[in-house]
């Protein structure tokens, strides 16, 4: 993430910041203020809620529940073709292994 930042290269929905907001302690806070202003902000367009339910009935489909935050960012990062980076999170690995 570091390398992303320092390459102007990461970006994040809203939703991802109101995520870290939510889990952030008083003294983290700083920090990700000054976070927002190194992180492109990507939009959420007709096509990324078209995506995100095709989504959402594949991960069904499979037998999943993915939390909506994550279909979302899914979608977000699919629409404006990119990657995402994540520690662990086995929301996105499932998504990445449906047949979409």
């Amino acid at each position: 993430m570091i390398a992303l930042l320092a390459a102007g290269e990461a970006a994040w929905r809203e939703i991802i910041a109101l995520e870290l907001w939510n889990g952030v302690t008083l003294n983290q806070r700083a920090k990700l203020e000054a976070l927002k202003s190194l992180v492109v902000p990507l939009t959420i367009n007709a096509s990324t809620w078209l995506y995100a339910r095709k989504v959402a009935s594949a991960a069904r489909a499979a037998g999943l529940t993915i939390p909506v935050s994550d279909l979302l960012v899914a979608a977000c990062a699919q629409i404006h073709r990119l990657d995402i980076e994540h520690h662990k999170d086995e929301h996105f690995v499932m998504i990445a292994g449906l047949n979409i």
